[in-house]
């Protein structure tokens, strides 16, 4: 079964939700942020990402940073955060575009992820753990949620409806054409809620790897001193049948030592290989751009394998069959060479980065889907690195969780 509990959650006055309302804190690079924040006093990235708000010179991990964030938010809790009075179930529907998903926030059981039955699918890095867990620590909250997924029930989706038929909270478009909107269920709407998630097995975490270790450190790191908020985590967990999964590019940033003309001549003695578009058509295509054109790959062996469903990905077929033997990309963890380019960020972000001469060649990929992404999860697997981006994107701050 699936635990989600309500909360009372602290969050913004309507009148400043949109304002508050922050892009999550690692998507963003430091200048980005402090940009996106520039002018907006209220935005939660004065909390998230509080070195923004330093000089330059100050690591993102110094202990004032957390000095900052702390004395913010609590100048926000006095200024700009009201709490519910009581705990609460919450929906929050993302829409962009013609694309809407509508989940369920609510706290999610630290224990649940420990024994897999919120399943991960990625390694975490530790420094990005320990920033996020004295984030949590020294806030004594989760100012930002995990994004999950599970597989749709009829009673989900009915008990997720029927709290939007209701007035939202918030309902406002970000500046990016997101629109957000948050509904607080009613203790009747809230039982069903919880009732339809006991009846799901597993929970899958889509985004937010870090966040969630990061709560169960907190947990483990506050002790005694936490109530019983601290086993428990903010998420937002939406049915699989509406989440959006957008590819995840590399670009490469040398040839090794070919030239763009020898090069392309091994590639096409390897792989069907043709003038083409910049947006693969199917599963086994990827995109390549090189002197300012685009090609179509086609890369080799696209035998599903059920035992192994980590090989079957494009991802993992251009890092065995180009990046390592053609590249000498051995891992793409560690390789300074290769870098990744969010789907968000399009096809033209691949080209201008090449032409601006920070890379040689880009690959476009074709996105992952969902069933892929259960099934490696299922079999316990790690997907590769830089495998999924989802879009749209939760917001921070506009529903926090306190422990």
């Amino acid at each position: 079964m699936a635990l989600v509990r309500p909360f009372r959650a602290l969050r913004p006055r309507p009148d400043l939700a949109a304002e508050m309302a922050a892009v999550p804190y690692d998507v963003v690079n430091v200048e980005e942020a402090r940009a996106l924040a520039q002018g907006r006093p209220n935005s939660l990235l004065h909390v998230s990402r509080a070195e923004i708000d330093l000089a330059p010179t100050v690591s993102p991990y110094a202990d004032e940073v957390y000095t900052r964030a702390w004395e913010t938010f609590e100048a926000f809790r006095s200024s700009a955060l009201v709490q519910d009075h009581l705990p609460r179930l919450y929906v929050y529907r993302l829409r962009m575009g013609d694309h809407e998903q509508t989940g369920l926030a609510g706290a999610f059981s630290v224990d649940e992820y420990r024994r897999n039955v919120i399943v991960k699918h990625e390694r975490t890095r530790k420094d990005k753990e320990d920033d996020r867990t004295r984030h949590i620590t020294e806030l004594r909250a989760q100012t930002g949620p995990v994004l999950l997924t599970f597989r749709d029930t009829p009673a989900a989706s009915a008990a997720i409806a029927d709290v939007t038929a209701g007035t939202p909270l918030y309902d406002f478009v970000a500046d990016d054409g997101v629109g957000h909107a948050v509904w607080a269920a009613n203790d009747a709407q809230a039982a069903a809620l919880k009732a339809a998630m006991a009846d799901v097995p597993f929970v899958y975490i889509a985004d937010g790897h870090h966040r969630a270790a990061s709560a169960a450190r907190a947990q483990d790191a506050l002790g005694a001193e936490a109530d019983d908020e601290g086993a428990f985590f903010l998420a937002v967990a939406f049915p699989d049948t509406q989440m959006r999964i957008l590819p995840y590019h590399r670009v490469v940033k040398d040839l090794k030592g070919h030239t763009p003309e020898a090069l392309l001549t091994v590639l096409a003695q390897r792989f069907p290989m043709s003038a083409g578009s910049p947006v693969p058509s199917r599963k086994g295509e990827c995109g390549v751009y090189i002197r300012g054109k685009w090609y179509t790959l086609t890369l080799g062996d696209d035998t599903t394998d059920a035992a192994d469903p980590i090989r079957t990905l494009d991802v993992s077929r251009l890092q065995e069959q180009v990046l390592a033997p053609v590249f000498g990309i051995e891992d793409p963890r560690t390789d300074t060479r290769i870098d990744f380019v969010g789907g968000i960020r399009g096809t033209g972000e691949l080209e201008k980065i090449v032409n601006g001469k920070k890379a040689e060649i880009a690959f476009s990929m074709y996105p992952v889907t969902l069933s892929e992404l259960m099934a490696i999860a299922d079999a316990g697997a790690i997907m590769p690195p830089k495998s999924t981006w989802f879009e749209p994107k939760l917001r921070d701050g506009l529903l926090i969780h306190e422990i």
